[in-house]
């Protein structure tokens, strides 16, 4: 990889460095508590050539975004880089400045508007946009506003059409498992050393802080429509299921600037994340660019995007919005050839090749996300898991297909020196393969776990894609020292309090214990009063609701304020705990009780790499 990238090519350099102003150093962020939510400092290892632990085109983004600091795009728009995943624009009004994606958390947004204020002058915060339905692109609002002043008319708060629904239902069904995951995706407990941790891509990592959501006062639902804020004139195009299910670009005509949310980055995005998520759609993905040059690149002299650097000049940013559009394109149209041709989502991925101007191109590299898992992905979202062959229709799981393999291979020492045949010969796919299998049947067999501990470490020494290191090595990290459960909690308080009445219901129902409640028939009246009525009913292990008018009393009623709803999430210990959230209890109490009963609390330290 070393000889066949061009390494003496360093505009990408000059692009990441054009413009800067100021730093703030060192750029290290605390939470009221004095905890360190955010750290860039902390990447300072990361210079000079790659050391033999680290894929060299891996080191050279990482370089890339370790510059931080206020820079600025063109006269009146700004950009706080280095502060959070992703990256905070700032856009001059006539009375204030418009903030573009608040970063994740409360803290590191706070930091950022003030660097930006540190150099451009105490201006107020006259509007915030969301690109898209992503936490690290709202999670920080509360940061940069406040409620009050959303609520007052001061501060418009514009989103794509759906953001809410989307921003919070991604965040609630399936959080704890995503949660979990994303700490391998982000390698959360790993050293940031050329042995560990040295970014992931899209950028180094994710911050630690306080997420909060304030809702949109203006939803953008049209390509076309226009919007004027603190004197500011914007053009919006709808790219919905392109990278999030609620997304959007939009130019900005007095600036001759294009915002492209995460539809363009420094890099070839996820079709699918390995933490897992909705299977996004590559050919939609595809389209929207080219939407977006034959509405836009004439008259862009500069495009940006909520992650790393911006792109300069006309035909330059014709040309890059060209490759990246032929990025999803050809990933899209390629997978489908192979597959009807009788290729499984595996097979594709191996075979597949990017044409050379795709391939050269660093911005379209695998950093975030990659050939291999975006052609599985593609697969997937056509022909689902099934492969069509009947030896895959009806597999045992993992733990007995471990047994079963460790049997046929002649015992746990065959199968140990086979492992250590294939790592020495630096087959290390087999050998992981080989090596899981053993520990998944033996998980206390030391040698084995050591064995896969070394074999994931050499896979993500070599990883280009920053999540696939993260992940290989965060795999050896727990073989090594035990798990390290979910760094990040799964819902903030702000998300809880955003829920519906039918997403909090849909929570709930996920989290029932389906054959601990098969006998159970519980129905439960929730009157939220102006917000409505509900009936919930547990049968057969399912709990649903319905509006719709009965002709019997429930088991129990509860009168609550939609604020108290979370309660029946969390769960709540004891009447006097209701009565204190304002629950009102009528009728038979037990049924309440007999539904919590049967709840399961859903486990932030599930295993991965071990049954």
């Amino acid at each position: 990889m070393s000889r066949s990238l061009p390494f003496t090519d360093t505009a990408d350099f000059e692009a990441a460095s054009r413009g800067f102003i100021g730093a703030l150093e060192p750029v290290v962020v605390r939470d009221a508590e004095g905890k360190v939510v955010w750290d860039m400092g902390s990447y300072a290892f990361l210079e000079g050539e790659a050391p033999q632990t680290v894929n060299p085109s891996l080191w050279r983004q990482s370089l890339l975004l370790t510059k931080h600091g206020l820079f600025e795009v063109v006269p009146g728009i700004y950009q706080v880089r280095g502060f959070d995943l992703s990256v905070m624009t700032l856009v001059e009004g006539e009375q204030g400045v418009i903030v573009i994606d608040p970063l994740i958390s409360v803290e590191t947004a706070a930091a950022a508007l003030a660097l930006y204020r540190e150099h451009r002058g105490q201006r107020v915060v006259s509007g915030v946009i969301y690109t898209h339905s992503h936490v690290d692109h709202y999670g920080g609002v509360k940061g940069v506003t406040t409620q009050e002043d959303v609520d007052s008319g001061r501060v418009p708060v514009l989103a794509p059409e759906h953001f809410a629904e989307h921003a919070i239902s991604e965040n609630v069904y399936a959080a704890t498992a995503m949660a979990r995951r994303a700490g391998y995706m982000y390698g959360a407990a790993l050293d940031r050393s050329p042995t560990g941790q040295v970014g992931a891509g899209l950028a180094q990592t994710t911050s630690t802080g306080t997420i909060s959501l304030i809702h949109p006062t203006l939803e953008v639902r049209s390509t076309g429509q226009e919007e004027v804020i603190d004197g500011v004139r914007m053009v919006f195009q709808m790219t919905p299921n392109s990278e999030a299910p609620a997304e959007m670009h939009f130019y900005f005509p007095d600036f001759r600037a294009l915002c492209l949310a995460e539809n363009a980055t420094h890099t070839m995005h996820n079709i699918l994340t390995i933490r897992d998520a909705m299977v996004r759609d590559a050919q939609a993905w595809s389209d929207y660019l080219t939407e977006t040059i034959d509405m836009f690149a004439d008259v862009t002299d500069v495009a940006f995007a909520s992650h790393h650097w911006p792109t300069w000049g006309c035909d330059e940013v014709r040309a890059y919005l060209s490759l990246q559009r032929d990025l999803y394109g050809y990933l899209h149209d390629q997978t489908l050839r192979m597959m009807n041709a009788g290729m499984v989502g595996s097979e594709i991925a191996e075979a597949m090749v990017l044409p050379p101007a795709l391939e050269a191109a660093w911005h379209t590299r695998g950093y975030y996300g990659s050939v291999s898992h975006n052609v599985k992905a593609i697969y997937q979202r056509y022909m689902g898991w099934y492969d069509a062959n009947p030896a895959n229709l009806w597999q045992h799981p993992p733990v007995q297909r471990a047994v079963r393999y460790v049997a046929a291979m002649g015992g746990v020492d065959a199968l140990l020196t086979a492992a250590r045949g294939a790592f020495e010969a630096g087959d290390y796919r087999w050998a992981a393969e080989l090596a899981s299998h053993l520990v998944f049947a033996e998980p206390d067999h030391a040698p084995g776990k050591e064995l896969l501990a070394a074999t994931f470490e050499q896979l993500g020494f070599g990883a280009e894609n920053g999540t696939w290191r993260c992940a290989y090595l965060s795999g050896a990290h727990e073989l090594r020292h035990g798990s390290f459960g979910s760094p990040t909690a799964a819902l903030s308080a702000d998300l809880l309090a955003s829920l519906s009445p039918t997403q909090l219901f849909g929570a709930i129902a996920v989290r029932v214990n389906g054959p601990r409640a098969w006998n159970e028939h519980i129905e439960i009246d929730i009157d939220l009063a102006e917000d409505g009525r509900y009936r919930l009913r547990l049968v057969n292990g399912v709990l649903t609701y319905t509006t719709a008018k009965q002709a019997h009393a429930a088991d129990v009623s509860l009168r609550m304020p939609r604020l108290a709803l979370p309660a029946l999430l969390v769960g709540a210990g004891s009447m006097s705990e209701l009565a204190d959230l304002g629950i009102r209890v009528d009728g038979d109490a037990d049924a309440l009780w007999r539904l919590m009963s049967v709840l399961d609390a859903p486990d932030p330290d599930f295993a991965i790499v071990t049954p």
